[in-house]
């Protein structure tokens, strides 16, 4: 990572702005390609990412670098990070106040980064950016965000539960073949 993201991922690991760190193990600052043209932003850390510090490593993460296989891409092309960095307790929401205490770290990760599209994995980090919920019509259509096209998704945790939409899940991905 450059110096800056570096530093800015020092300071998420010890960063106590909110409650979230009273039970994390590992905060998750977010990992990939610095110069990555494509920045996917999921919701928050889960129980193996708290263990490992790292973004999107279990059965989630494995069904997303299913989907970004199937457009010939690798996490090590990407930058995968989440909108909050530390796990809620028991994976409930993230509450706004923690949203908005994370929300510098994540703006200068964006502004670092300079990705040409933002994917938003899931309603939840699409509601933070933009505004706007309800993946069934907004998953897969393209949106302003900054200076930055960004596409909603399918957070991969919804493929697990409904295999359904792992299809959905990969035409989705095709998009991004615009931008790699």
């Amino acid at each position: 990572m450059s110096d800056g993201l570096g530093l800015l991922a020092e300071n998420i690991r010890v960063c106590t702005k909110c409650r979230l760190h009273e039970n994390r193990k590992n905060a998750v600052p977010g990992e990939g390609n610095k110069d990555a043209n494509i920045m996917l932003i999921g919701e928050a850390p889960g129980k193996n990412e708290d263990l490992k510090g790292r973004p999107f490593v279990g059965r989630a993460g494995e069904l997303l670098e299913e989907v970004l296989v199937s457009v010939d891409l690798k996490r090590e092309d990407v930058f995968i990070t989440n909108v909050v960095k530390c796990r809620p307790p028991d994976n409930r929401d993230p509450r706004k106040d923690e949203i908005e205490s994370c929300n510098p770290y994540l703006e200068k990760q964006i502004g670092s980064i300079k990705p040409k599209v933002i994917v938003t994995l899931g309603n939840h980090a699409t509601e933070t950016l933009i505004g706007k919920t309800g993946m069934k019509k907004i998953h897969g259509k393209r949106f302003e965000y900054m200076e930055f096209d960004l596409i909603p998704m399918y957070h991969p945790a919804a493929g697990l539960y409904n295999p359904n939409l792992k299809e959905t899940m990969k035409e989705d991905m095709q998009l991004l073949e615009d931008y790699s």
